[in-house]
């Protein structure tokens, strides 16, 4: 098994025992390949990926990726303004449920 990449998330590196291969692909593939290349910014990628998962309703992930997006340049304020535009498009319980991940994450409270 190769060494993890240095941006390699704890929550990765906990399961890569069980399903090594998803996680390959994910820090190779993903990572390694999707999110470095040049057609759109870091910080686009991550409005996008947020938007997407708050849509989706998937609050577990919604934490890396609004802490993944605060270090990418997206401000807070930004979130919240995606996070309130998809109300309207993804439902408001999606929208309350991603609010009340962020509040975590931008309290510092949930770390996953």
């Amino acid at each position: 098994m190769s060494k993890p990449p240095a941006n390699s998330s704890a929550a990765r590196e906990a399961l890569r025992a069980f399903a090594p291969k998803l996680v390959d692909l994910t820090d190779n593939v993903l990572f390694g390949d999707v999110w470095e290349r040049k057609g759109l910014s870091k910080r686009d990628r991550s409005l996008i990926t947020c938007a997407a998962l708050v849509a989706l309703n998937r609050t577990e992930q919604q934490v890396g990726h609004f802490q993944r997006a605060l270090n990418n340049g997206v401000t807070k304020d930004e979130l919240l303004e995606v996070i309130t535009h998809l109300a309207f498009y993804g439902g408001w319980p999606v929208a309350m449920s991603a609010a009340q991940t962020a509040k975590k994450v931008f309290e510092g409270g949930d770390n996953k």
